[in-house]
C-alpha cells in the first residue's frame, strides 16, 4: 500500500515531473494526428486509385495497343478458373494527345491523356461513374450532352455563325429562282468527360473564408480541339469535341490530365480500328488476384502483354506512402524519447534527493523490490497520465482538423492546406484504434523503461549508508 502512496506523492507534489508528462502527451497527441492525417491520405489515395483502376489490368507494353480484344476477352471467359473469379471486363485505349480551348478569347494549349472507354463497361469494372460531377451520370454515365450543356453548345455556335447562313446577294428577276437546298442535317456533337481540374483553376487571391474558390475555364457545351498522332500514318490528325461532364477524383494527377471519350471514336481518329491499349478486369473476390495474375501470365506469356493487379500498378505511390508514413512516425516518436530522457535525469535527482527517506524505509522494512516498484510505478504512471491526456488531446485536434485549419487561415490569411494539390473538399482523416492503442503502449513503456536504471540504484542503496551520509 505505501508504494501506491508514495508514487501518488511524487506525482502530485513534484511540478518537475510535469515536463515529463506535457513532453509524453505532446509526443502522443502528435503521433495520433500525423497517424491519423496520413492514414485519411492513404485510404482516401488508395480508394481513387483503385476507383480509376479495376482490381486487375492486361495491357500492352507500347501505346500502339493489341488487336483482336473481344477475343482475348473471350479467352478469359472460357478458362474454367477464370470463369468464376471475373465479375466484368472492359477494354480501354490510351494515348497522348493536345488540348486546345479559349477562355475569354485567349487561347489554351496543354498535354493530356486521352482514355477511350465505353461508359457502362468502365462503370462495371471500377470507380468512374462516382467520380463523375454530375449527378444524372451517377447511374448511367454517357457522353451524351444535357439540356443544359446542349443550349449552350447551339447558342456559342449562333454566336460565331456556324450553321447558319451568310448574307446573300438581292435575287435578280430576270432569272429563275434556284432550287432548294437539300435538308440539312443538324450537327450532332461529339462529348468528352474532361479531367476537373482542366476545366478549373483556383483563384489563389479569393478570400480564405469563401467556400469555392474554383474559376471554371470550360463549361459543358463549350467546344476543344483534340490533336494527336496517327497511328497509321504518324501524322497529326485532330477532331472538334464538347465537353459534356466533368471527372473529379480528387487527386491532381489525374483531374489535370485525364480526358475520356468514346473508345470507338478514338479508334477511328487515330486510324487505330479494333485496337486497344488495356483490358480492365473486375474480380469478384480481390484476395485471389495474385492467382488470377499468375494464371493469366500463363496464357499471355508468349504475347508481348503485362498483367498486374492495381496495387502492382500502383506500388511505387503506395510504397512511397508506407515509406513516408513510417518515418514520420521514427522522427515522431523521437519526441516522447526526448520526454524519456527527461523521466531518466528528474529520476535521477529524485534518487539523489531521497537518499535519507530510502534508507529509512528499508530500516522499517522495505525490500529492494518495493524500492524498485515505487520508482518504475512512478515512471509508469508519468507515462499512463501523459499519454491519457495526450491522447484526448490528438483525437480532439483530429476530429475539427478542418476547423482549426479554416481558424488559422483566416488569422493568418495563408493556406495551411491548399486544395489545388488533391482537390480535397476537407483534410481526410482515418482514426486507426489499434494505432491509437500502440502509441499510447510505447510513450508508456518509453516511460518504464527509463525510470528503470534510477529504480535500480534507489533499490541498491544500503540503508545504513544512506542515512550515515545523511
Amino acid at each position: 500500500m505505501y508504494k501506491l502512496l508514495l508514487c501518488w506523492k511524487y506525482l502530485r507534489t513534484r511540478y518537475l515531473a510535469m515536463v515529463c508528462i506535457v513532453s509524453v502527451m505532446l509526443g502522443v497527441a502528435t503521433l495520433i494526428v500525423v497517424n491519423s492525417v496520413m492514414g485519411g491520405f492513404s485510404t482516401k489515395l488508395k480508394e481513387r486509385l483503385h476507383g480509376l483502376l479495376s482490381d486487375v489490368v492486361l495491357e500492352a507494353y507500347d501505346y500502339d495497343g493489341f488487336t483482336d480484344a473481344p477475343s482475348k476477352m473471350a479467352q478469359i471467359r472460357n478458362d474454367p478458373f477464370l470463369s468464376n473469379e471475373v465479375e466484368a471486363m472492359t477494354a480501354t485505349l490510351e494515348i497522348f494527345a493536345m488540348l486546345q480551348f479559349n477562355f475569354r478569347e485567349v487561347p489554351f494549349t496543354r498535354p493530356v491523356r486521352i482514355i477511350g472507354i465505353e461508359p457502362e463497361g468502365r462503370k462495371a469494372v471500377g470507380g468512374f461513374a462516382e467520380h463523375l460531377v454530375n449527378p444524372k451520370n451517377h447511374e448511367k454515365p454517357t457522353f451524351n450532352l444535357d439540356e443544359n450543356a446542349r443550349e449552350r453548345f447551339i447558342i456559342r455556335r449562333a454566336s460565331r455563325g456556324i450553321d447558319f447562313p451568310g448574307p446573300r446577294e438581292a435575287p435578280n428577276l430576270n432569272e429563275p429562282p434556284p432550287p432548294d437546298p437539300p435538308p440539312s442535317k443538324p450537327h450532332e456533337p461529339q462529348g468528352v468527360i474532361l479531367g476537373y481540374a482542366i476545366a478549373h483553376y483556383r483563384d489563389r487571391n479569393a478570400p480564405a473564408d469563401l467556400p469555392n474558390k474554383d474559376v471554371r475555364t470550360l463549361e459543358p457545351g463549350d467546344e476543344v480541339v483534340i490533336t494527336t498522332v496517327s497511328g497509321a500514318k504518324m501524322s497529326p490528325v485532330f477532331d472538334r469535341f464538347v465537353v459534356s461532364d466533368y471527372f473529379k477524383s480528387e487527386m491532381s494527377e489525374y483531374d489535370s490530365n485525364y480526358v475520356f471519350m468514346p473508345i470507338e471514336h478514338l479508334q477511328k481518329l487515330r486510324t487505330m480500328e479494333d485496337r486497344v491499349t488495356s483490358i480492365q478486369i473486375k474480380l469478384k473476390d480481390y484476395n485471389k488476384a495474385p492467382k488470377v495474375v499468375a494464371r493469366r501470365r500463363g496464357r499471355f506469356a508468349h504475347a508481348p502483354l503485362e498483367v498486374q493487379t492495381w496495387e502492382q500498378k500502383q506500388g511505387a505511390v503506395l510504397a512511397a506512402i508506407r515509406v513516408e508514413k513510417g518515418i514520420l512516425n521514427i522522427l515522431l516518436f523521437l519526441i516522447i524519447a526526448v520526454a524519456g530522457f527527461g523521466i531518466l535525469a528528474i529520476f535521477s535527482m529524485i534518487v539523489v534527493e531521497k537518499t535519507r527517506d530510502i534508507g529509512i524505509l528499508k530500516a522499517l522494512g522495505a525490500s529492494n523490490g518495493g524500492i524498485l516498484t515505487i520508482f518504475i510505478g512512478y515512471g509508469f504512471l508519468l507515462g499512463l497520465v501523459g499519454a491519457g491526456l495526450g491522447t484526448i488531446i490528438g483525437l480532439e485536434i483530429t476530429v475539427h482538423i478542418n476547423d482549426i485549419e479554416k481558424l488559422i487561415a483566416n488569422v493568418t490569411g495563408q493556406d495551411i492546406f491548399p486544395r489545388d494539390v488533391y482537390y480535397f473538399d476537407k483534410i481526410p482523416t482515418d482514426i486507426n484504434i489499434f494505432s491509437v492503442f500502440l502509441v499510447n503502449l510505447g510513450s508508456i513503456g518509453i516511460a518504464v523503461l527509463f525510470s528503470i536504471l534510477p529504480a535500480l540504484r534507489a533499490s541498491m542503496l544500503h540503508p545504513v549508508r544512506a542515512l550515515r551520509y545523511e
